[in-house]
């Protein structure tokens, strides 16, 4: 309240102020004007005069100058005739009961041989007098001539401009009152008050959505910190709230606080560092503006909600076309921008560089190795440098972060970095070292096709761990080692020793947070489905970047195949395929996304009526809010990679299902089959099955249905990210600090240049 009286004060005085100043500057000028129009006239009647009634003053003819004043007087302008010596001889009959027995402005004119005039009051009224001399007689004025004019309507015109004036002012000061009033009340006093209700429930422990402020930028700061220091307790309360209802039940789960105590107890102050290729945040330019973007990635999936409990440094490319404009000169940034957790390290590479080490060797080289999908993989030399290069890159950037840290943790994800260990651990041996591998290792036999795979091997055998999905990739490692290069094998730990350097090579299966998203849109089936401008008695979805190992055209021939076999079923499934472009100047990438589209066209004419399509397709990034609503009320989801070391879209459907309802068909091809076993598993390369699977997910009984995903939920639960976190980090701590001797040289990588 005080603070609208405050503006609506200030309003009214500048108000004032302004429009006082501006009707004081308006009347000057127009008092100017006519007091200018006044003397005019006065000097064109006075002058015009002048030289009537001199001849007649000099004749001493008293009737010729009353002919001359009945002549030349009017109502509005009087004359008067005066002697030498300022005595009235004659004067317009308006005026002359006001004339005085002399005028001081007629004696100076007489005095001076001079015109006199100005504003005066005759007979209590406000005149114009025009006093001018006559001819000289004896070096004397004859007499003088007075013209009075009628001034009064000036002072009117005043009065009337300052009360138009006023109440001009009275109601603009009233208007913008109104106006501030509703501002204030709609834009601070209603926000604030939302805000305080929120911010209350959040301090009762009852969960609400956080207010919208529509102008947050007109609270500054302020908004931001209590919006942000809000959501921390309301955080705060759930974790207490999880971890009291697990002491209850006797459960160990690992949760964010517990994951974020364990780091905090394990590592003190030093920051936990992970290296990735893909940023967990991207900033890009779309209609003129900078906008956030989360990447389509499990990787960013997966490591993300560690991070956000974890805290420390995330090293990545920054890929984003506007990145550089969003960091600071060391290319840092505090991630999430509303509530940062920790820092984004961004490390720039050159097209040439990105095109070589990312598209090149990774992509069309170590990727279609590991995944057995009967792509041929490329490897070049020129690709090969530049992907040295750039891990020596990362790897500088790595060490200007760790600089000055007491043996710190390193966690460094994926294929696109297996030099980068032995890199990091030949400047820093007291640093503890991990890498993850993402995707499948083949057996040794397909390895071997890689040119430079003991250089490989070499620096990933510079990390103190190494992890894989599965203990049959792990196998697959070590017979690669144990074939490729000169090591002592431990099949009883799982380990690798080459010199005094030991490296355990475990299993970990990523997983996903419980929650997919923090606080989930509020849209409800009808309303999805009335967004995509379809009705469906079943919904299937599936979420993917386009790529040829996910399956995509077996998936869709599948579908086609089911409405062939099953006919009734036709106009009653929609299956909705989200797809997000994916390294699309390579061309087998640029190949999928063309056959893709054309199995879809070939599904919906073969199958399609004027009012129902089988397959719903929208190709373009989804983050996860936008992906969120399809998992929630999709009937059944579609996971059918040819081969994927995990898949982590599998657990995110599962994740979301808080209804415990829906069914999965997971491709028997992933690590996610080894632990949800009541997904209805399936060989994607067999469409007929595939078929058969989604009648038995739109036919399961709903009981089934439930139970199914009922233990599907625990296990996700259970098995989190933060618990894959968690033993983790636990296994690196325990890897004693180990700082070899001068002449030892095998944790640097071979880097060969063949």
């Amino acid at each position: 309240m005080r603070l609208t009286v405050r503006l609506v004060a200030a309003i009214w005085l500048s108000a004032l102020a302004v429009i006082g100043g501006f009707a004081y500057l308006q009347i000057s000028e127009e008092r100017n004007r006519l007091a200018h129009d006044l003397e005019r006239r006065a000097v064109l009647l006075g002058e015009g005069f002048k030289e009537a009634v001199e001849p007649a003053l000099a004749r001493g003819s008293r009737p010729g100058i009353e002919r001359l004043l009945k002549k030349f007087g009017r109502r509005d302008q009087g004359i008067a005739v005066y002697d030498k010596v300022g005595a009235l001889i004659a004067a317009t009959s308006d005026i002359e009961p006001l004339l005085p027995a002399s005028l001081p402005d007629v004696i100076a004119a007489l005095s001076s041989g001079t015109v006199q005039k100005g504003f005066t009051a005759l007979g209590g009224k406000a005149v114009y007098l025009y006093a001018s001399p006559l001819a000289l007689r004896d070096d004397r004025p004859a007499g003088a001539v007075a013209v009075v004019l009628d001034a009064s309507s000036i002072a009117a015109l005043e009065w009337e401009r300052w009360r138009y004036n006023a109440i001009r002012f009275l109601v603009l000061a009233g208007v913008l009152s109104f106006i501030a009033w509703l501002v204030v009340r709609v834009s601070i006093t209603r926000p604030m008050a939302n805000m305080a209700r929120w911010t209350k429930a959040l301090r009762h422990g009852h969960a609400m959505t956080p207010p919208d402020l529509a102008d947050a930028g007109l609270f500054g700061p302020m908004a931001r910190e209590v919006s942000v220091l809000a959501k921390s307790l309301h955080r705060a309360q759930a974790a207490a709230e999880e971890e009291a209802t697990l002491r209850v039940m006797g459960e160990s789960l690992w949760t964010e606080e517990r994951l974020k105590h364990f780091v905090k107890l394990r590592l003190g102050e030093s920051p936990l560092l992970v290296v990735s290729n893909r940023e967990p945040l991207r900033h890009v330019r779309k209609d003129g503006r900078i906008e956030a973007e989360i990447p389509a990635s499990g990787l960013v999936t997966a490591m993300d909600p560690v991070m956000r409990a974890c805290g420390g440094v995330w090293v990545a490319q920054g890929s984003g076309d506007a990145d550089v404009e969003m960091v600071d000169a060391h290319g840092r940034l505090r991630i999430p921008p509303d509530d940062p957790r920790y820092t984004l390290r961004r490390v720039w590479l050159t097209k040439e560089e990105e095109a070589g080490y990312y598209e090149g060797f990774s992509n069309e080289g170590l990727w279609p190795l590991c995944h057995i999908v009967h792509t041929r993989p490329h490897f070049r030399p020129e690709d090969w440098g530049h992907y040295r290069v750039v891990n020596e890159k990362f790897a500088a950037a790595v060490l200007e972060e760790v600089a000055g840290v007491e043996s710190p943790m390193v966690l460094i994800q994926d294929y696109h970095f297996a030099l980068l260990p032995g890199l990091i651990k030949r400047a820093r041996p007291d640093a503890r070292t991990a890498i993850f591998w993402h995707i499948p290792w083949p057996n040794f036999e397909n390895f071997s096709i890689c040119p430079w795979q003991d250089d490989l091997l070499l620096g990933m055998l510079g990390a103190d761990l190494i992890g894989f999905h599965t203990q049959f990739y792990c196998n697959n490692f070590l017979q690669t080692v144990e074939r490729a290069i000169e090591a002592r094998i431990d099949w009883e730990h799982f380990s690798v020793t080459r010199g005094r350097h030991t490296t355990y090579v475990k299993p970990f299966p990523i997983s996903v947070a419980p929650e997919f998203v923090e606080e989930p849109p509020a849209l409800s089936r009808q309303a999805l489905l009335d967004r995509l401008g379809i009705s469906a008695e079943f919904l299937g979805v599936g979420v993917e970047r386009l790529d040829y190992t996910k399956g995509l055209p077996e998936r869709f021939r599948a579908l086609g195949r089911f409405f062939e076999r099953f006919p009734e079923y036709r106009e009653r499934v929609v299956f909705v395929q989200l797809a997000a472009p994916s390294r699309s100047t390579i061309e087998r990438y640029q190949q999928i996304e063309a056959e893709v589209d054309e199995v879809i066209r070939e599904v919906n004419a073969a199958f399609g009526t004027k009012r129902w399509r089988p397959i719903v397709y929208l190709k373009r990034h989804h983050d996860h809010r936008d992906i969120w609503p399809f998992y929630r009320h999709a009937d059944f989801c579609m996971v059918t990679s040819l081969h994927d070391g995990m898949n982590l879209v599998a657990k995110e459907f599962v994740s979301v299902r808080d209804d415990e309802d829906g069914a999965l068909i997971l491709s028997q091809f992933t690590g996610a089959s080894w632990e949800l076993r009541d997904a209805l598993l399936v060989n994607p390369y067999d469409v007929d099955s595939m078929a058969e699977a989604i009648r038995a997910a739109v036919e399961m009984p709903a009981d089934e249905r439930r139970a199914r995903m009922a233990r599907m939920r625990q296990s996700v639960r259970e098995h989190n990210i933060y618990r894959w976190a968690g033993l983790l980090l636990t296994e690196l701590q325990r890897v004693p600090e180990e700082t070899p001797a001068p002449h030892d040289k095998l944790l640097a990588p071979r880097v060969s240049e063949r």
